[in-house]
């Protein structure tokens, strides 16, 4: 829509997928929102004097091939296509060949053609259920990565082999679970393990090695940084006290995110003065906001419940975020 002024483009979208087992507005309430949003404009009978994109990006999750905004990322030159192209998810399936060929990496000029990014999003939290809300602002993203915990030990055989003779690796990675726990509360962080992996897998059998997926998230890179480090050194301890080892991968990291405040501050007047605030989930918004002004809006959830089949948002919610929406598409772009 509108005319091709390089630089100008107001791009707006969400992505597809979601985690296994998870809700279905993670994601593709923003593409549908941004498409709704298209046509409300176009029934107020509005003119914009800038383009109006509309992105729908792939495996933001990082669920499959375990890099979180892989689309985002390679719209922005954030990831090499030759290392995404290698990805591979737990059936062997290279990213590549799950596309069907080599991801095209950024697109020469694309990227600068786009002056503002917004991102409509169901809140993952009950923030907005709290303040009696709708729709906000996002403020900023939390930092937060994964990081890999590959604990070793010695297979034997589960009714012959002596307590005290055993190197379980699967005791140090309990303790491990227990002791991120413990570690993210007495910070105001927040650590899971979600995903764990085990070898040989069988139920009369004293693992050779249990690997274990900690995300962790903080409110600064302080925080995390400290979380993480204890929660590792706590397992290293363990590990000597069982006879096992530890080796620790960082295998994707997303440092603090501030959204443009001026735009932030800008569409919160906007909607009627509606709440501003952070969030803990990472966003394609926090890839794009490295290379232009971009701004989020969170639909209310109200349950909080996100990443599971109960997500949702009614459907009076979701209306009233397609109409905030096109008022800051007509706001950016008319």
């Amino acid at each position: 829509m509108g005319a091709a002024d390089a630089g100008d483009a107001v791009l707006t979208g969400s992505h597809f997928d979601s985690v296994p087992h998870g809700g279905g507005y993670d994601g593709p309430l923003g593409i549908v929102s941004a498409l709704l949003a298209v046509d409300a404009l176009r029934e107020r009978g509005v003119t914009p004097t800038r383009p109006v994109c509309v992105a729908a990006f792939a495996e933001e999750e990082g669920a499959r091939f375990g890099v979180p905004c892989l689309g985002s990322r390679l719209l922005t030159g954030a990831i090499e296509p030759e290392r995404a192209a290698e990805l591979t998810d737990r059936d062997g399936v290279t990213f590549g060949r799950a596309l069907g060929g080599p991801p095209a990496g950024p697109v020469p000029g694309l990227l600068a053609r786009f002056g503002t990014f917004v991102e409509l999003h169901v809140e993952q939290g009950r923030a907005l259920v709290d303040l009696a809300a709708p729709v906000g602002v996002a403020s900023a993203i939390w930092p937060h990565g994964r990081w890999r915990f590959d604990f070793h030990g010695e297979a034997n055989h589960a009714g012959t082999t002596r307590m005290a003779d055993r190197r379980d690796p699967m005791l140090t990675y309990a303790f491990t679970v227990l002791a991120a726990n413990k570690e993210a509360r007495l910070r105001g962080a927040h650590a899971t393990v979600g995903r764990v992996a085990v070898e040989p897998n069988a139920t009369n059998a004293v693992p050779a090695l249990v690997r274990g997926w900690l995300d962790a998230r903080a409110a600064d890179p302080a925080t995390l940084d400290g979380l993480v480090d204890a929660v590792r050194g706590k397992a290293v301890e363990r590990a000597g006290r069982d006879g096992t080892t530890l080796a620790v991968t960082r295998e994707s990291f997303t440092g603090v995110v501030d959204f443009d405040g001026p735009l932030a501050g800008r569409l919160a007047t906007l909607l009627g003065g509606v709440p501003v605030l952070p969030t803990g989930a990472g966003h394609d918004a926090g890839v794009l906001a490295a290379h232009l002004p971009t701004a989020m809006l969170f639909v209310r959830n109200p349950t909080g419940v996100s990443h599971s089949p109960a997500e949702h948002a009614t459907d009076d919610d979701c209306v009233a975020g397609v109409a905030a929406l096109a008022d800051v598409l007509q706001e950016l772009a008319c």
